[in-house]
């Protein structure tokens, strides 16, 4: 059982636990989808979605937006047509309007009278900082992908946020919706982890990679995780 007396800062990634994500993504592809008569179900996009991101991901950093043309492009690749470039752009452009979980405003409140507050996101500066006002707590230290020209699972972007926060490892406590991308590089760098296990049409995997890992302690939302620190 987590001793939340232990920690001075929660950092959080932001899509998937924070913003509900898969609404956003599967909103905006299946509209392309749509127009050029392709029909997949949701778990599918996804999937494709996972794999199509990784590889944008991969090799020589490049920003979330332009990662994010590409998986929309090689939707395209994949089956069979050619996106225009305003739905090359759609993807990025709507992640402004990704919403929050019902529960996250209110748990961040909640949590913001205890605990110092970190974003560490996959994501551009400039898209986080739309996101930002959805979220209703200013947090203590935002760190992106584009602040350590490096994406989740990579450890440059955690490293960047220890030395960002200026506290021992074992005084954080990270939360992801992501085993691959959040709990296992957290967890070797000495840091405890919240597997946010939010609902998803790949249940306990959404748009990510599937892997095996072990968190301190495994929550369904964020509410309660809450109810975890009020114990």
């Amino acid at each position: 059982m987590l001793d939340f007396n232990r920690f001075e800062i929660f950092t959080f990634d932001c899509y998937g636990t924070l913003i509900n994500w898969e609404d956003g993504i599967l909103a905006s592809l299946r509209r392309i989808l749509a127009a050029h008569d392709k029909n997949l179900d949701d778990a599918t996009i996804l999937q494709l979605y996972r794999d199509f991101e990784a590889r944008a991901e991969h090799g020589e950093y490049r920003r979330y937006r332009e990662v994010l043309q590409s998986v929309v492009q090689q939707f395209g690749a994949q089956l069979g047509f050619t996106p225009t470039d305003e739905e090359v752009r759609s993807l990025p452009d709507s992640l402004p309007q990704w919403k929050p979980w019902p529960d996250t405003v209110s748990a961040l409140r909640e949590l913001k009278k205890r605990f110092r507050l970190a974003i560490i996101s996959n994501v551009d500066n400039d898209l986080f900082a739309a996101t930002q006002p959805q979220l209703g707590v200013e947090f203590d230290q935002v760190i992106t992908a584009q602040q350590a020209k490096a994406y989740k699972p990579s450890l440059k972007i955690f490293e960047l946020a220890l030395s960002r926060v200026g506290v021992p490892a074992h005084r954080i406590l990270h939360i992801g919706q992501s085993l691959y991308h959040d709990v296992l590089p957290a967890q070797s760098l000495g840091l405890a982890t919240v597997w946010v296990n939010r609902p998803s049409a790949r249940a306990g995997v959404g748009a990510v990679k599937a892997v095996d890992g072990q968190p301190d302690l495994q929550v369904s939302s964020l509410a309660e995780l809450v109810a975890h620190t009020r114990s």
